[in-house]
């Protein structure tokens, strides 16, 4: 996983507003039920909770995203999503791209040394989703990883559906490794 934590004062939008926003990049990779990649964007809606709310997120799968709408009533949507990484001694250059229908939806690279990860961190949250109906559904998600801090650069495309992003960078960026996650 490639997270970025933006600060957002003025969005522009009135279903996007200040405060802490996260976006990520992740892989799921073997030996997880499911192989696919996911650009997400969330929002923190309670530190002291670590609540927060998936406000854009695309994936390659549509199991994965006929389950996220299905069980918790996430807002995925389909993308080609795109990763190349290479190395050159102890660290990783990676690199991302995500498109719909068409059009760039964002890309970034991140430059880390991921073999520096050496202690697994756990972490826990609340995702905090609403139905159409306006019903929530509350999700834990609970597990550990191996993370250390990263240069990130994001490209958010202006006209896009993540533009209230474009042009800002971000205040920490991390690479997490041998992720352990459940979400449920």
């Amino acid at each position: 996983m490639w997270l970025s934590v933006f600060r957002v004062g003025e969005s522009g939008r009135e279903d996007r507003p200040a405060g802490l926003y996260g976006a990520a990049f992740v892989s799921y990779e073997e030996p997880g039920p499911l192989t696919y990649r996911e650009l997400v964007v969330a929002r923190l809606l309670d530190t002291r909770r670590r609540q927060v709310r998936i406000t854009d997120i695309w994936v390659d799968s549509v199991e994965s995203r006929d389950g996220g709408r299905v069980l918790w009533a996430i807002p995925k949507e389909l993308a080609r999503l795109d990763l190349e990484e290479t190395r050159v001694g102890p660290t990783a250059h990676s690199a991302f791209a995500a498109r719909a229908d068409g059009t760039e939806i964002a890309s970034g690279q991140f430059a880390s040394a991921p073999g520096a990860a050496l202690v697994r961190t756990p972490f826990t949250a609340t995702a905090s989703q609403l139905r159409e109906t306006g019903e929530e559904v509350r999700t834990s998600m609970r597990g550990s990883a191996r993370t250390l801090p990263a240069w990130g650069s994001w490209d958010f495309a202006a006209d896009g559906p993540l533009g209230f992003l474009h042009g800002r960078r971000p205040y920490l960026s991390f690479r997490l490794t041998d992720v352990r996650l459940t979400f449920g």
